[in-house]
């Protein structure tokens, strides 16, 4: 059987939420895009639920949020089984529950609208990475291979990552010594529990509206045991019993699975033409929902850099900003993950810090904040510092209620699907709106003015980068200088 040959300028490996929200961010920024997935029909496992609010205005700034409808937002998060207020300025505070397979099916639409090329059924068995470019093959249904030729390929394939393993990719870090069984239930009757440590071990147990009970069970001194498939339902329904008493095993399994405390991140996100992002770059803990929001961030990060290097419209080293922003960003996280998992694992010798962390976070607002904007990306900040000379620069840009040409607009609406950057221009200056005119293909122009009550104070003008960033700002009683950003981010005008 003859072997096909495809050729593209952007890999993707794996159509799970992370591959397809990148596939969206690569058409966006006009890069041919194929993505390559194993199974034949989208996942109906909804393992991940939990949107945060920095997600939720990623998803907006691309015009996504409508067809979501209003999902369940639940303010009360936790950090390791200690509640948490998750509230913070956003228009999306708290962690929104979406199931899983909803936001699959959200980005496929949005990245197959745009015009990706998703090949279901495909699994990857090789590759050759040259030096400027790189040569897949994958079989797909009925054993025919695809040979793909592209500039670039990203691994978005999970925390096995097949591309991981073919290209020797260094994943250090700490195998699981622990582990939470996990399943969906139907037909079962037993009460909700948030976090509930019983003598023998941890309980949660949450009834969703269907009836269907999502239960995590760990019994506490137990090692997490090496695992060459999923967990029998049997399992789970003996821990279950032992450390709650209760008797599920005449329950009905939709799925189950156990998730381990393994704590991996790869030595480097990109070398050459290869890219990682997601599971497939870091491998954590699924607490809280950090692990799929981290992925969804990596790749709205890496989209629009990718995209305009295949476009030839990057300047020098803007894709390895990539690696230096999410690498240093996953770290954070994992970092506060291990953490959680020590907290929420461990037996009655973390109880001590468990009560402290209470008394600080229901005592300190400060430690509240800290931790609310680390566990929903609210705090990120790509470069500079706060007590750098510019507060704002790396932040994401703040919602605005703004005056316009046309009216009342927010800072919401500007970022809306555009997929290119953002200058903001909030003292009417002609000069910096010609400054800029030659990046009119990469850049969106607006002239307005911020309500009183604007956290921008005396800027008056602001640069965001794709992601909705902050690249610069420019000072009122300042001359508007903005071309050292626009070229570091955005390329060479031609002007120069």
């Amino acid at each position: 059987m003859a072997t096909r040959t495809l050729q593209t300028e952007v890999l993707v490996v794996g159509a799970g939420p992370v591959g397809l929200m990148l596939a969206g961010e690569l058409r966006l920024g006009g890069a041919g895009t194929v993505v390559l997935e194993r199974r034949g029909a989208p996942t109906t496992e909804s393992r991940a639920s939990t949107l945060h609010a920095r997600t939720m205005e990623l998803l907006d700034s691309r015009g996504l949020l409508d067809a979501l409808g209003t999902p369940p937002d639940e303010p009360l998060g936790h950090f390791g089984g200690v509640p948490l207020d998750l509230t913070l300025p956003s228009p999306w505070p708290g962690q929104w529950k979406v199931p899983q397979t909803r936001t699959e099916e959200l980005l496929q639409e949005w990245a197959l609208d745009l015009g990706a090329d998703l090949r279901r059924g495909h699994e990857l068995r090789a590759v050759r990475v040259g030096e400027d470019q790189v040569e897949a093959v994958a079989v797909g249904p009925g054993g025919r291979a695809l040979r793909i030729r592209a500039r670039f390929v990203v691994g978005c394939d999970g925390e096995d990552s097949t591309l991981r393993r073919l290209t020797g990719a260094e994943f250090p870090g700490r195998g699981a010594g622990r582990e939470l069984l996990r399943a969906d239930v139907a037909g079962i009757d037993v009460p909700n529990r948030r976090f509930q440590r019983l003598e023998k071990g941890l309980a949660i147990a949450a009834r969703r509206g269907d009836g269907v009970t999502r239960v995590m069970v760990h019994e506490f001194g137990t090692a997490a045991e090496p695992r060459c498939g999923e967990p029998q339902f049997g399992e789970v329904a003996q821990v279950w019993k032992r450390v709650t008493g209760e008797d599920i095993s005449g329950g009905t399994p939709l799925w189950v699975n156990s998730f381990g405390d393994a704590n991996r991140q790869l030595v480097a996100y990109r070398r050459g033409p290869v890219l990682f992002a997601g599971d497939a770059a870091h491998r954590q803990m699924p607490i809280g929902g950090q692990a799929l929001n981290l992925g969804l961030q990596d790749a709205v990060n890496l989209g629009w850099k990718l995209a305009a290097e295949v476009r030839g419209r990057a300047p020098r080293g803007l894709l390895d900003t990539y690696h230096a922003e999410r690498h240093a960003v996953g770290r954070r996280v994992l970092a506060n993950i291990r953490a959680q998992a020590l907290l929420l694992l461990g037996g009655p010798e973390v109880d001590p810090v468990r009560i402290l962390l209470g008394e600080l976070i229901g005592e300190r607002p400060e430690v509240r904040e800290h931790l609310a904007g680390m566990i929903s990306g609210l705090d990120i900040r790509y470069g500079g510092g706060p007590d750098s000379a510019d507060a704002l620069l790396g932040t994401r840009l703040p919602y605005l209620r703004l005056d316009g040409p046309s009216g009342p607009l927010t800072t919401r609406e500007l970022l809306r699907a555009s997929g290119r950057g953002l200058l903001l221009d909030l003292a009417d200056d002609a000069g910096l709106r010609t400054a800029v005119g030659s990046f009119a293909d990469r850049l969106v122009t607006v002239t307005a003015r911020p309500a009183a009550d604007s956290p921008l104070g005396a800027v008056r003008a602001v640069l965001v980068r794709p992601d909705g960033y902050i690249a610069w700002t420019g000072a009122e009683g300042e001359p508007a200088e903005p071309g050292i950003a626009l070229n570091a981010w955005f390329g060479i005008s031609d002007r120069n």
